[in-house]
């Protein structure tokens, strides 16, 4: 029995056996629409989520399963102060597999110990989003046909954006891959994401505030928004908020076949006249990231099709 708590968890091996699978899903669904018949996800998610929650429930739902859960820990016993111990060895007696989403870093993991069922990790505070890094390699995989040899810049804030952070880690295991990281200097990489991925494996980078120097050097830009939730300052959050605003015009020194990615939900960060771009693959992210969770649940259980 097998949990996702971390991109690493996966081998190279088995995130293009994801990726496969997920294409032939895409291919041919009508193969997968009764794999998971009699099997019940859990959904527990402590923290807002639109599109990750229901992208596992459509994902199942899909697969011929059904979903349980809640979408408000204050509608849950967490509010009475149950541990996530406690919840995740209440909710294995109904289901047969779990995503939660957690504000904090590490409640996934501590989940997956005590749990007898997989559990995954659905995004925990700023630490880790790895099926959002699932959607993402699905992504770039479909758009440019690769996932080597890539100049990617992420842009934004890199600070606390866990999925930021789960794509450097992803991205950094293929070959000739090299990043620029565009933030302003407060919201910088953390220093053991440089340090244990970035320098540790020798990847190129590097650090830039200019978003539109930087643009005509990228195959792949990942914007971000900078995320009121993990500020403890109003006043710099706001200060913050619209430090990069990708346009048109900002997009004129750009490749012709660059891709645009954005885990979502956007505030302002990228304008709306974007949207009709070709290069605009934010809304693919989203259907790709349903394909990658089918993917994903059927390894997880041990489905085979």
């Amino acid at each position: 029995m097998r949990s996702l708590i971390d991109i690493t968890d996966l081998s190279l091996a088995e995130l293009d056996s994801l990726i496969a699978t997920a294409q032939d899903i895409i291919a041919h669904p009508e193969k997968y629409a009764e794999a998971c018949h009699g099997k019940k996800l859990a959904t527990l998610f402590y923290e807002p989520s639109t599109r990750t929650r229901l992208s596992f429930e459509s994902a199942m739902l899909e697969l011929g399963g059904s979903v349980i859960g809640f979408s408000d820990a204050g509608n849950s016993s967490a509010a009475k102060g149950e541990s996530v111990a406690d919840t995740v060895r209440t909710v294995e007696c109904f289901a047969d597999i779990v995503a939660m989403r957690h504000f904090k870093e590490g409640a996934p993991l501590v989940a997956s110990t005590f749990a007898h069922i997989p559990v995954i990790n659905a995004g925990d505070g700023g630490h880790n989003h790895p099926t959002q890094t699932l959607a993402d390699l699905l992504t770039i995989q479909r758009e440019k046909g690769r996932l080597d040899t890539l100049t990617i810049g992420c842009c934004g804030d890199l600070k606390f954006g866990r999925t930021v952070h789960s794509l450097i880690s992803a991205m950094s295991r293929y070959e000739n891959i090299r990043f620029v990281l565009i933030s302003p200097e407060e919201l910088r990489i953390p220093e053991n994401v440089r340090s244990e991925i970035l320098d540790r494996r020798h990847i190129p980078y590097e650090e830039t505030t200019d978003l539109e120097g930087a643009m005509p050097k990228l195959d792949i830009l990942y914007m971000t928004r900078v995320q009121r939730e993990r500020f403890f300052n109003e006043a710099d959050y706001l200060r913050l908020k619209d430090s990069y605003i990708l346009t048109p015009e900002k997009l004129k020194t750009a490749k012709s076949d660059l891709i645009v990615m954005h885990p979502l939900p956007r505030v302002n960060e990228i304008s709306t006249a974007v949207d009709s771009d070709p290069r605009a693959c934010y809304f693919k992210q989203v259907l790709n990231g349903k394909y990658i969770r089918m993917a994903l649940i059927l390894m997880l259980l041990e489905v085979t099709v």
